[in-house]
C-alpha cells in the first residue's frame, strides 16, 4: 500500500502556505518588531521567541485537535493511514484552485487577536514576540484553519501536535525571512505574483500526492467478497 509521510506533507503545506503569507501576513508577523534593528541581538533574540511561541501553540491546537478526532477517526477501516493523505491532497488542491479564501474565518478569533495585540503593544519587546506568537492561530488565514482542522485525522494528540509542529517549521524559512528582509522583500515581490506561485506549488504538491496515492483506490478484484469468488 502506498505510504505518505503526512508530517514531511504538513511541512510542504508551510512551505506553500508561507510563500502567501509573506505578501499578506508578512508585515503583521513583523509587527512584534516596532524599535528593533534587523542584525541586532536582541532582535535575533525576539524573532527566536515570537516563532518558539509560535510552534508551541501550533503544537497545542494540533495536541487538542488530534484527541478531538481519535473518535470519528475509528470508524474508517485503515485509520489515519488512508484518511489523512487524502484530506492532504483535497487541502492542496483547495489552495491551488483559489478556494481557501472562501473558507469561513471566525470574526471572535479576529476580534480576540486585536485584544492580544493591543496589550502586547504595552510590554517589553522579548514578552511582546512570544505572546504574539502564541497568538498566531487566531489569525484570519484559511490555509491555517485547514491544517489545525486536518490535525484531528491524525488520531492521536501527539501525532495532532506533530504534524501541526511541521507545518509550522514549513513556514519559517520564508517567514524568517520576511521579518529579517522585509523592505527588501516588499519592493521585488507583489502579493499577486506570490498568490500565483502559492497556487502552483499547492496543485503540483496534490497532483504528486494523488498519483502516489492512486493505488489506495485500488477497485480490483481484492475489493470482491469471498462469497462472490465461490460462485466464479
Amino acid at each position: 500500500m502506498p505510504v505518505i509521510d503526512t508530517s514531511a506533507a504538513a511541512f510542504l503545506a508551510g512551505l506553500v502556505t508561507s510563500v502567501h503569507c509573506v505578501g499578506m501576513c508578512g508585515p503583521l508577523s513583523c509587527s512584534w518588531a516596532v524599535s528593533s534593528k534587523p542584525g541586532a541581538a536582541g532582535f535575533l533574540r525576539n524573532t527566536a521567541l515570537y516563532h518558539g511561541g509560535r510552534l508551541l501553540s501550533y503544537g497545542l491546537v494540533g495536541a487538542i485537535a488530534g484527541a478531538a478526532g481519535f473518535i470519528p477517526l475509528s470508524w474508517f477501516q485503515h485509520g489515519a493511514g488512508i484518511v489523512l493523505p487524502w484530506l492532504m491532497v483535497i487541502a492542496f488542491a483547495l489552495v491551488g484552485m483559489g478556494l481557501d479564501r472562501y473558507l469561513p474565518k471566525p470574526q471572535v478569533l479576529s476580534r480576540g487577536l486585536r485584544h492580544i495585540q493591543t496589550a502586547a503593544f504595552r510590554m517589553k519587546s522579548g514578552w511582546r514576540a512570544s505572546l504574539l506568537g502564541l497568538a498566531t492561530p487566531l489569525l484570519p488565514c484559511g490555509p491555517l484553519y485547514v491544517m489545525f482542522a486536518l490535525a484531528m485525522a491524525n488520531g492521536s494528540s501527539f501525532k495532532g501536535a506533530e504534524f501541526a509542529i511541521a507545518f509550522g517549521l514549513g513556514t519559517l524559512p520564508l517567514l524568517w525571512l520576511a521579518q529579517t528582509q522585509l523592505h527588501w522583500l516588499g519592493g521585488r515581490l507583489q502579493p499577486v505574483t506570490l498568490r500565483r506561485v502559492q497556487r502552483g506549488l499547492a496543485l503540483i504538491a496534490a497532483v504528486v500526492m494523488a498519483w502516489r496515492l492512486r493505488g489506495t483506490l485500488d477497485f480490483g478484484s481484492d475489493a470482491v467478497p469471498s462469497c462472490c469468488h465461490a460462485m466464479m
